[in-house]
């Protein structure tokens, strides 16, 4: 019945009210921090800068599967069992043995207790393939234990650009995963990346080694160029300390030489080496690298068993404050390479609002008078409860802080050529009744009802497309999916709460005119 309960009217008003002082937040700044929400622009509407990173899990293969040879090795000594010429090449690790020793090789893989069985296919993360030619082994990863390895990798490295992106403060970053192996960065408002890809593009490794001489070390040694390229220095390959030690870094500057620092605080395992390397080192070189570059190689004068320390190298406050949030934040897992990149300026921006605000603005005019013209009273009820169902969705989209792109725009559009066209809809099927109905209220409510089945399975239909899309879908398409998801909504609450409001009073008022429609 065309009924309206004093409850279920102050809902609607409530509710109407809520959301029009919400969405009126995006022009009205409020000191309530609860109504003072606005929309989000996009990379296309703002400007900004949008970058597809790749990661290169070369590195990350070949250093397991080193430290994999590594244990193999250790393994079998320990059982007397001697591996024959074993190296790793190619991603594969190949080593030789007698051919009495082949089965229980193999037998130490599968075996549940051995300590090589976490790394054999049937029983756990499917992560090596074994392959036995006479007596030869070769060991590579499984194609499941790449896919693995892959989204470890990929997952570590978002969540480490994100703590990048977030030190600089970047407003609004969306950072995303794709596929296995890329993450998306957009920034809106960022129209000069280079400083973002300076920092993304550094793994950040960080290690303290001595400087030392090949004839003088027995974990090896590297030949290694200082970061300005001045000149070289042959570095242990033994790690003293490296950046999972450290707690905090921090820019300062040194009240002595003027210069610019980076001291860094290390944690209690990381303290203790530390005070140990710099206890028994005493007059060496103590070569700190990042990245395969050398930042400095200062002199040890004294034990440092403070758990603290200085970097210097001549940095400038800008290089030495990037250098910290570096060692704050993390290594990357792997190195990453930028394989897509493009610039959005501010203007192409704001010309992609007013064409999106124009192309509303056109629209939305020239249904108002349609409507209007067409249906004289019931088209001005109609257009008040489109005007309504605008400020719901631009409430609920400033309610929770979306961001609106351009796409975003077209589904605001048609979510009001989608609320029209449900009340064009009703308004047809009333024409229908009262050709049977005297009654005026009756046939109103009739043709509500009777249209309601229509209406709700085309806006399904349109909300399941829309979920699909939303889930299915990246970037732009996720933007036209959430707007034209909520805005179904918006529409039914309009066109059947405010539109069939304000159609009650009226037909409640005017019910003993003969032609209403």
């Amino acid at each position: 019945m065309l009924y309206f309960s004093k409850f279920r009217i102050f809902f609607i008003l409530f509710v109407s009210l809520f959301f029009i002082l919400v969405a009126s937040s995006n022009l009205i700044k409020f000191e309530n921090e609860f109504f003072n929400k606005k929309i989000n622009l996009g990379l296309d509407l703002q400007g900004g800068s949008y970058l597809l990173l790749e990661i290169d899990n070369g590195p990350v293969i070949e250093q397991k599967l080193q430290n994999f040879t590594i244990t193999i090795r250790n393994h079998f000594r320990e059982k007397n069992i001697r591996l024959n010429n074993i190296e790793l090449n190619n991603q594969e690790i190949f080593f030789n043995v007698d051919e009495k020793y082949i089965q229980k090789i193999l037998d130490d893989f599968i075996d549940k207790e051995s300590s090589l069985n976490p790394y054999y296919p049937r029983f756990k993360q499917h992560q090596f393939e074994i392959k036995n030619n006479k007596n030869s082994f070769i060991i590579s990863y499984s194609k499941q234990g790449i896919v693995e390895l892959k989204t470890s990798s990929q997952d570590q490295a978002l969540e480490i650009v994100r703590r990048r992106i977030d030190e600089i403060g970047t407003n609004e970053p969306n950072i995303l995963k794709r596929g296995n192996d890329r993450i998306l960065v957009e920034l809106p408002g960022l129209d000069d990346p280079q400083r973002i890809k300076n920092l993304l593009g550094k793994t950040a490794n960080l290690t303290f080694r001595f400087v030392t001489n090949k004839t003088e070390d027995s974990f090896g040694a590297e030949k290694l160029e200082f970061e300005d390229n001045s000149e070289e220095a042959i570095v242990s390959k033994r790690i003293i300390l490296s950046g999972d030690n450290l707690l905090d870094a921090q820019p300062r500057m040194n009240s002595e030489t003027n210069e610019t620092i980076v001291s860094f605080t290390l944690d209690r395992v990381g303290a203790k080496r530390f005070g140990k390397a710099t206890s028994t080192g005493i007059g060496r070189k103590l070569a700190i690298v990042l990245d395969g570059k050398i930042i400095s190689a200062p002199v040890i004068r004294d034990t440092i068993a403070s758990g603290s320390g200085q970097i210097s190298g001549g940095f400038t406050f800008q290089s030495a404050t990037d250098l910290a949030l570096l060692l704050r934040s993390g290594a990357l897992p792997a190195p990453l390479n930028i394989i897509e990149e493009r610039t959005v300026g501010p203007d192409l921006g704001q010309d992609s609002i007013q064409a999106g605000m124009i192309a509303l603005i056109i629209g939305f005019i020239l249904v108002i008078l349609f409507i209007f013209i067409k249906y004289k009273i019931f088209g001005l009820i109609t257009n008040i409860a489109l005007i309504i169902n605008l400020f719901l969705l631009i409430g609920i989209l400033s309610l929770f802080e979306a961001t609106l792109t351009l796409p975003g725009i077209a589904g605001i559009i048609l979510t009001v050529g989608m609320a029209v066209d449900a009340n064009v809809l009703i308004f047809e099927r009333i024409k229908e009744e009262l050709k049977n109905e005297k009654n005026n209220i009756i046939a109103f409510d009739s043709g509500y009802s009777k249209s309601k089945t229509a209406i709700l399975d085309a806006n399904i239909t349109t909300l399941l497309a829309a979920v699909i899309l939303f889930f299915m879908g990246s970037g732009p398409i996720k933007g036209f999916s959430l707007t034209l998801g909520v805005g179904i909504f918006t529409t039914l609450f309009s066109v059947y709460f405010i539109a069939r409001l304000l159609t009650v009073l009226y037909i409640v008022k005017n019910k003993n005119k003969e032609r209403l429609i």
